[in-house]
């Protein structure tokens, strides 16, 4: 069977070399340093967000997946993230990726100085130079996925993302990337899907949850339609709850967003 995550990864490899030859890392990280100058390093804290909330829903901007294909291929971001945000997400999800997401990164530039939601950066973040960029757009948060790096690259990465004033992400699937777990990372995520194959379920958000640090704020990822899956996972104790195609499959994913979060704390 072809791993999806390879490919994925192996083409992002491809277009950060390309992107570093059209912007150096330097030429970069002078934008990013003048920006920090200018705004400062203060960023809407999505864990705050999450803690602070009844609802903890990420709701997220996707228009595509390797997986699925298009699902909603005409959505525009600046029509559905400011009615995700006035409609109560804790944070927003925006995907990045354009070959296999569908995504881009002017998709948060576009947004940005429209909601004060916290936005997270999500994509395949295998080197520095899109933390720069991440925080160049506005991005508050960036995802770092385990299966995709090694414990050293994630810990540099982490790092990294600290000083550029980014709250991060991580990512893990089962519990042989506990490893990756150190206590600077702000939030933990479980994605329910494998990104190698794609087969998503939910229970293994459950499966795994009596092995999480309770001191993180927990995110439950991908595979949640269902509000009662919801108060059962704050149950387990989750706090973020990553939801995507079960909006965006909606003619109006703002409005689908509301009906949800109206049963999750009714």
């Amino acid at each position: 069977m072809k791993d999806i995550l390879e490919e994925i990864v192996a083409n992002k490899r491809i277009e950060i070399e390309a992107a570093k030859a059209l912007l150096p890392i330097d030429d970069l990280r002078r934008l990013v340093e003048k920006k920090i100058e200018t705004e400062g390093l203060k960023q809407r804290s999505m864990r705050n967000s999450l803690r602070n909330s009844q609802s903890g829903i990420i709701s997220e901007f996707k228009r595509k997946s390797p997986s699925k294909g298009w699902i909603h291929e005409d959505a525009k971001v600046t029509d559905v993230v400011p009615k995700y945000s006035a409609n109560g997400a804790s944070a927003i999800s925006i995907l990045t990726d354009e070959k296999y997401f569908g995504g881009n990164q002017n998709f948060i530039r576009e947004v940005r100085s429209m909601i004060d939601t916290p936005i997270l950066r999500k994509d395949f973040i295998v080197d520095e130079y899109q933390l720069y960029e991440a925080k160049l757009i506005g991005a508050d948060a960036v995802l770092l996925i385990a299966a995709d790096l090694t414990q050293t690259e994630c810990k540099e990465l982490l790092g990294k993302a600290h000083e550029l004033g980014l709250e991060v992400l991580l990512e893990i699937h089962d519990e042989k990337e506990l490893e990756y777990v150190t206590p600077e990372v702000d939030m933990l995520g479980v994605n329910n899907r494998h990104l190698g194959t794609f087969h998503t379920d939910v229970q293994q958000s459950f499966n795994i949850a009596s092995l999480l640090p309770k001191e993180f704020t927990l995110v439950s990822e991908s595979g949640i339609s269902k509000a009662e899956t919801v108060k059962e996972l704050r149950s387990a104790g989750f706090r973020g709850f990553l939801i995507g195609e079960n909006f965006m499959k909606e003619g109006d994913p703002g409005l689908a967003l509301k009906s949800f979060i109206q049963q999750v704390e009714g």
